[in-house]
């Protein structure tokens, strides 16, 4: 058992501090924000995540995992694993914001100093974070305490919203940098359990490469879906079937099928984030990325393209229309509308005219902060009855039991767009309804330019992330 602290409980920090809880260490997550705290301390959890309140509530019992907004009583024990996991926005330049960051680490420093004359620090960088904070880190907490009483490690998150527990759980891989032979020896112990099931420890000796792996993982994975929305919209063009393209593509080994799926577009706290901050990153060194900028530029027309597509079913006017929206976060399995494409889609098809009815099962609270003059219904059923036409947008499994047969005979055209592919096609045509998914039929007329949709339409989308 090790004595643990994780700083932040967002996404990244909660999900953390309660997995290492659940392998059996002491564990003490601090927040400054007091109403996340005093939530957590009720019993309740401040995020929407599968299975986490469990795994919380759980290991409290236990009195393996506390909460506390004074970082000061978590920083005293003899040696201590100190997981960053705070925030790091993307700046109006495009770089990473590291404030947060930077100011845990010269907090925990200063007050370790306080705390102890002797003992063992390891701060943790969990955050994601460019090429080089580790040594930014380094510098600033070597202020305050000697070389031989801290080390400061890179573990960069690996997890999936809406399935973090499991990517924690059954991790592809565990990424530690570090140059610190005691810290690399409290990190094998840290995460015994896991290696110990057959989950890989990957040591990396320079700090920096550690950094790297995670942007690297994201652009890696954001192009492939980039690709394969690219070849959806192609697919349209040529009468192929972007399904099938799919599994045939993906059934090379070199290549693989995982996030071969066509959508909306990517969106999310990560992709778009970190494709920013690395393009950022590379344009200051001099040394562009252009892949990388390409795959940002197609996400974005990806977007765009999507709200040609039904405006273009609709007999390419959307005036006064009511378009049922299913979906609203970025993907199924999270309430996180950070750059989603269906809140793009949304104020693309508000700017046309049209008047948009959503729902989404976890997600409108989100999504109303940033669309407040938005109808949100109560139940996907109530956004679908009187619409001209319904728009799936978000991949959750609650829209596939929806009872299309009596919804019918409520809309004036039965029209469905599935841009996630998610539904059965053929039965919904069977009910009487227009249906068209994505990358599996025959193209609509060509692009055409439409309210918002230039170079830097973002008015309300800026907020949605478009």
């Amino acid at each position: 058992m090790m004595n643990v602290c994780v700083v932040g409980t967002g996404y990244v920090g909660l999900v953390t501090g309660a997995c290492l809880a659940d392998l059996g260490h002491d564990v003490t997550c601090v927040d400054t924000d007091r109403r996340k705290i005093d939530t957590l301390l009720a019993g309740e959890i401040p995020i929407y995540e599968p299975g986490l309140e469990k795994v919380v509530r759980s290991n409290v019992a236990a009195g393996r995992l506390g909460f506390t907004s004074d970082l000061r009583l978590a920083i005293g024990a003899e040696e201590l694993a100190l997981f960053i996991a705070v925030g790091t926005p993307t700046g109006e330049d495009g770089s990473a914001d590291l404030t947060a960051l930077l100011a845990a680490a010269q907090e925990a420093a200063v007050l370790r100093s306080e705390a102890r004359s002797d003992g063992f620090l390891i701060l943790v960088v969990k955050s994601t974070v460019p090429v080089g904070t580790c040594r930014r880190v380094q510098a600033l907490v070597e202020r305050h305490l000697p070389a031989s009483r801290f080390a400061v490690v890179s573990n960069p998150e690996f997890l999936r919203e809406g399935c973090a527990i499991t990517d924690f759980m059954q991790p592809d891989r565990i990424v530690v940098g570090c140059t610190s032979s005691r810290a690399l020896m409290a990190m094998r112990r840290l995460y015994a359990p896991l290696t110990a099931n057959g989950y890989a420890l990957l040591e990396v000796s320079a700090i920096e490469t550690s950094e790297m792996i995670k942007y690297a993982s994201n652009i890696f994975l954001a192009t492939k879906i980039g690709l394969i929305n690219e070849f959806a919209r192609l697919c349209e063009t040529l009468g192929a079937d972007v399904e099938e393209l799919s599994r045939g593509i993906g059934m090379d080994h070199r290549i693989g099928a995982h996030s071969l799926k066509a959508g909306p577009g990517f969106g999310g706290s990560c992709f778009p984030k970190d494709l920013r901050a690395l393009v950022g990153l590379a344009s200051e060194r001099n040394s562009p990325m252009l892949i990388a900028e390409a795959v940002i530029a197609s996400n974005v027309e990806q977007k765009r393209a999507m709200a040609r597509k039904v405006i273009d079913l609709m007999g390419g006017d959307v005036q006064n229309a009511r378009i049922a929206l299913l979906g609203l976060s970025f993907k199924a399995g999270t309430d996180d509308v950070r750059e989603a494409p269906a809140l793009t889609l949304l104020a693309l098809l508000q700017a046309a005219g049209a008047r948009i009815v959503a729902y989404d099962p976890a997600a409108i609270a989100n999504a109303a902060q940033l669309f407040p003059d938005v109808a949100y219904a109560g139940s996907a059923e109530e956004a679908i009855r009187g619409a001209d036409a319904v728009v799936v947008a978000t991949e959750w499994k609650d829209f596939r039991e929806i009872d299309w047969r009596a919804l019918g005979a409520r809309m004036p055209r039965p029209l469905v767009v599935d841009l996630r592919n998610l539904l059965d096609g053929d039965a919904i045509t069977g009910l009487g309804y227009d249906y068209a998914a994505l990358g599996r039929g025959a193209a609509a007329d060509a692009p055409r330019s439409l309210p918002g949709m230039d170079a830097e339409a973002t008015g309300s989308t800026a907020a949605a992330g478009a």
